[in-house]
């Protein structure tokens, strides 16, 4: 069987949520099934790190699709030419993006709709393209994986889709996320606060982090911890300007750090050297960061909203994302009380090994299987 993929979330040095999806999933597919023949249909030149098998074709398509119109083209244009060469028996689209108007089957992966809730927190251009195309890409896709219950019901609710063909596909936990040694943590601290204990949020800078509302709870949390700083690990993405306007009001502003985008060999090591890891989101369709804090033995305190008390079960410190007194008294809550966080480190222990990317891995290739054998 010929399978089409869309890989161009497949970027060196800056995959994100999407990516690791789509890396984690299509590396064990495709060497797990070496008789079938893959092909990557990347936007950009690619890295052969990312060409996990010798049963893969990579195909560099033009343009690069990273703008609103360039979308359009590249998959409404450029990836129908290609895929009328190529003749697959179904494309995977790990995005949600596909091709209309093409007789191939699709599989597509929507992992939330957080621009029907939250639509002014895009850029405009980003803004139309999402809320015109997107429940006609849900329409006309065959099969929808997507990361949570949640986020199924919402597809179902704001699109009508048969939710018979929606399958819920929780994401895996990088095995290499592992507590370390008190003498590790002790280095690390060292080289990224200067030795000081710091909560940690990773993810990249979009509105729907909260972060404006996370930098308030920190003012008022450092006012009782003077030796704890927060380490904001992700990339500047949108509404950085909101931020930066909440930063510049913080009394304890200089003990906030940016980071910018991490590797993940380093993202692993600064989470498990954190106090805690807090996540407050208003808008999630998973929230992976909770498990890779979980993996790595650090409690973890975060919003009651979306998908994450899904994801999450009873191992967290839940809180009201859009209280900021809130956000800050369960900050104080989980890093005084020794005995509540021993117990939120005990259940996450429990709760992260329910998920693996073998399994998330092993349920997309169901999903593709039923396109394959044209049930």
């Amino acid at each position: 069987m010929r399978i089409a993929v869309n890989t161009r979330f497949l970027l060196p040095g800056r995959l994100d949520g999407i990516g690791w999806f789509t890396y984690e999933t299509l590396k064990r597919i495709t060497t797990a099934h070496p008789e079938h023949t893959f092909y990557f249909l990347f936007d950009r030149p690619f890295n052969r790190r990312f060409i996990f098998s010798d049963n893969i074709h990579p195909c560099v398509v033009y343009p690069p699709a990273r703008h609103p119109f360039l979308w359009y083209v590249w998959f409404q244009h450029s990836i129908p030419r290609v895929l009328n060469k190529i003749k697959p028996d179904v494309f995977f689209s790990p995005d949600g993006f596909i091709p209309l108007k093409h007789s191939i089957p699709v599989v597509s992966v929507i992992h939330d709709l957080n621009f029907e809730h939250y639509p002014k927190d895009l850029p405009p251009a980003v803004r139309y393209y999402y809320r015109h195309y997107f429940k006609t890409f849900a329409t006309e896709a065959k099969e929808i994986i997507t990361v949570s219950r949640f986020s199924k019901d919402d597809i179902v609710k704001q699109y009508q889709v048969d939710p018979e063909k929606i399958h819920v596909v929780y994401n895996g936990v990088n095995e290499k996320f592992q507590p370390l040694s008190e003498e590790d943590k002790k280095r690390i601290r060292s080289e990224n606060t200067g030795g000081s204990p710091y909560i940690l949020h990773t993810g990249s800078l979009l509105p729907r982090k909260n972060i404006s509302r996370l930098l308030q709870a920190f003012d008022l949390f450092r006012k009782d911890h003077p030796d704890f700083k927060l380490i904001l690990a992700g990339g500047k993405i949108s509404g950085i300007r909101d931020i930066y306007h909440q930063w510049h009001r913080m009394k304890f502003r200089h003990e906030v750090i940016f980071t910018g985008y991490i590797e993940a060999e380093h993202l692993r090591r600064i989470t498990a050297a954190a106090e805690t890891l807090v996540l407050v989101s208003y808008f999630e369709g998973f929230g992976l960061p909770l498990l890779e804090a979980m993996a790595c033995h650090v409690p973890v305190v975060c919003g009651n909203v979306t998908a994450l008390p899904e994801i999450a079960g009873e191992a967290v410190l839940l809180t009201d994302p859009f209280s900021v007194s809130g956000i800050a008294k369960n900050l104080t809550k989980i890093i005084d009380n020794a005995s509540l966080r021993r117990n939120l480190i005990s259940r996450g222990q429990e709760r992260v090994a329910q998920f693996n990317w073998d399994s998330t891995a092993e349920s997309v290739w169901n999903v593709l299987t039923k396109q394959l054998s044209g049930h």
